[in-house]
């Protein structure tokens, strides 16, 4: 992300992607049989609490679709392990997801990473631990039975890279271990920003999110940049992507990557990303960039208790 002490971490993600069987069955040989599809379905979550993501991606689609000729549709998805179980089930063929979600579905379904987004003129950013100027927290140490807020078990920022940056900090040989018996609570909040408002009104002491979720709130919260500190980072993290399943014609694919990238020069189509996903700018991407976040996902599931 399943709320205070389930560990729906994995049952929510690792187990989901198992459930199908997944890309794995792929490896035998068996040829995937390409096609293009008379409607595209392309998957968004929204990383920020938003009831309008529907129609703000409405001209993102029907560009797209004018473009390639092909009934193009936006579908918002629950979560993330929804987006990556759609993607596995061709139900969603073009999906927004965070590095996180990428390695999954490429390692169960074969997905394919085409491109990714570019903010503040970087391709990688960061996760923040968000806590009140107030409380008192100085360390990591200080987390010690506080409450978590976190968007999504799915999020890379907001929980894989945190998790697995204080499993390794105190020694910690499970998730389950850091959710039940170092923090003394978490709070899925569906967003990032809901988890940063969480520590602002006191329902959390923190909360892991994007670097910086606080510049999204000061017009509805004023006052954030005093109220809320910044604990400390984690190492840097490949920015989102924009993923498709292994189904979609090569050609077709071919022709989706550029026509995004030739959004660039499109302001109103940038202004649209950048509102969904404050995106600046989109630039091609290679599965090699997210050998990192393979890497921690890897060492994070060595340390799951089934």
């Amino acid at each position: 992300m399943k709320k205070l002490f389930g560990f729906a971490l994995v049952l929510s993600i690792t187990l989901v992607l198992a459930a199908c069987g997944g890309g794995s069955d792929d490896s035998s040989g068996d040829e995937v049989e390409q096609e293009t599809p008379d409607t595209i379905v392309m998957g968004f979550v929204p990383s920020q609490d938003s009831d309008t993501i529907a129609d703000t991606v409405e001209p993102l689609a029907d560009r797209l679709g004018e473009e390639l000729g092909i009934t193009v549709e936006g579908k918002v998805m629950a979560n993330y392990t929804a987006l990556i179980e759609a993607m596995g089930s061709n139900q969603v063929q073009v999906g927004f997801i965070p590095a996180f979600g990428y390695v999954q579905a490429q390692e169960q379904y074969d997905v394919e990473v085409l491109l990714k987004s570019i903010r503040y003129g970087s391709g990688t950013y960061k996760a923040q631990y968000v806590i009140r100027a107030d409380s008192g927290i100085e360390s990591f140490a200080d987390l010690e039975g506080k409450i978590w807020a976190y968007a999504d078990k799915g999020s890379t920022s907001g929980y894989l890279f945190p998790a697995s940056q204080l499993m390794e900090e105190f020694e910690l040989e499970s998730a389950t271990e850091l959710e039940n018996d170092f923090f003394g609570g978490t709070l899925p909040s569906g967003g990032h920003d809901n988890s940063a408002i969480a520590v602002y009104e006191g329902d959390a002491d923190v909360a892991t999110t994007f670097d910086d979720v606080r510049t999204e709130l000061e017009e509805e919260y004023p006052d954030v940049m005093e109220k809320l500190d910044i604990l400390d980072y984690t190492a840097e993290i490949p920015n989102d992507t924009i993923s498709v399943t292994k189904e979609l014609d090569d050609e077709l694919v071919q022709e989706i990557k550029e026509i995004f990238l030739s959004f660039n020069d499109d302001d109103e189509m940038i202004e649209i990303m950048n509102e969904v996903y404050n995106w600046d700018a989109i630039d091609e991407a290679s599965d090699e960039e997210y050998e990192v976040v393979r890497q921690t996902y890897q060492e994070f599931k060595d340390n799951i208790e089934m």
